[in-house]
């Protein structure tokens, strides 16, 4: 038994992964609780562990990396890792990995969850019943938009950004992207159209987002972006909620410009935009785009894989940064 790694993991993960790893002997430790892990106990664990396991929202920095002693793996659970230091990472010779392709089915169907619950107004519609005021059937009770034939945007389209326009073939939509390339083959296949980002925000009637937290992407919908949308258009993030100015999203959807707004992700997360609690034209979830069973078990694998691949064959299976 392999009992001389040691393997810290940041927050309680599905059991599929920590199997995976304690059938190798290694040693694993897990930081239970509610309350996310401090700085100082993610600096006693990069010091004294071989490899780490961590989740987005845990800020590996450059100050967290320089306590590492013998570091190997930093296996991020998510396919983003806007929050580790890659490049750092590299310089000292630590992994980084991440879990692609597997979350791009739920997040796509997630996507669809919240274009449905807002075009349909479907929380709201639940809120009304509950509260006792459904008297019986109106012609213009809770009318909704409709979602054939209108226009939808996807800005980033990458794997999940595809797989959410493929689903919009379904309702006969038609969609038109935005993308740090063109992609020939998924224009193909879904009759997309390229466009220049701020030519797309103002012809889609739904924009959903899907691409990277970058320095670029920061604010990527800004209060300009959001103001030359359509009026009465939704927007969707499932991406990162820092790549939404959250403060002029309030302003478009209190004044009327917008029909309505989804969020997967907030920009302070997990605080939320107060004056977005009391906005009915906004569905909230709590970072849910991958909560399926099928999905966090196969996360929990993927981390688990990647680190058993550097500890023992010094390689990785999913690299983000190379050395």
């Amino acid at each position: 038994m392999n009992n001389r790694f040691k393997v810290f993991v940041t927050k309680k993960i599905p059991q599929a992964g920590i199997q995976l790893l304690k059938q190798k002997g290694y040693q694993v430790t897990v930081h239970h609780g509610d309350i996310p892990i401090s700085r100082t106990e993610l600096e006693k664990a990069v010091a004294e562990y071989d490899a780490l396991i961590c989740l987005l929202s845990d800020t590996i920095d450059k100050e967290i990396l320089s306590k590492a002693r013998k570091l190997k793996v930093i296996a991020n659970y998510a396919v983003g890792y806007n929050n580790i230091d890659v490049q750092e990472a590299a310089k000292r010779k630590i992994f980084v990995t991440n879990t692609p392709d597997v979350l791009t089915a739920a997040t796509a169907d997630l996507t669809w969850a919240l274009i449905l619950a807002v075009s349909r107004r479907v929380v709201e519609a639940d809120r009304f019943l509950r509260k006792g005021r459904f008297k019986g059937w109106e012609p213009e009770l809770l009318l909704g938009m409709e979602i054939k034939g209108k226009t939808l945007g996807i800005v980033g389209a990458g794997r999940i950004g595809q797989a959410v326009a493929r689903r919009a073939v379904g309702f006969e939509m038609n969609i038109v992207y935005y993308s740090t390339q063109s992609k020939p083959a998924f224009e193909e296949e879904t009759n997309a159209r390229y466009l220049s980002l701020d030519e797309l925000v103002t012809v889609a009637d739904i924009v959903s987002l899907h691409c990277p937290l970058t320095p670029q992407t920061v604010h990527l919908l800004n209060k300009e972006r959001i103001f030359a949308m359509k009026k009465g258009a939704i927007l969707i993030n499932t991406a990162r909620g820092p790549v939404v100015d959250e403060e002029a999203l309030v302003a478009a959807l209190k004044k009327g410009h917008l029909f309505g707004a989804g969020l997967d992700v907030f920009e302070h997360e997990p605080e939320v935009h107060p004056e977005l609690l009391k906005l009915n034209n906004v569905v909230l979830l709590p970072h849910i785009g991958s909560a399926t069973v099928e999905t966090r078990d196969e996360m929990a694998r993927m981390a688990a894989r990647n680190v058993i691949s550097v500890l023992e064959k010094n390689e990785a299976v999913n690299p983000v940064n190379f050395f």
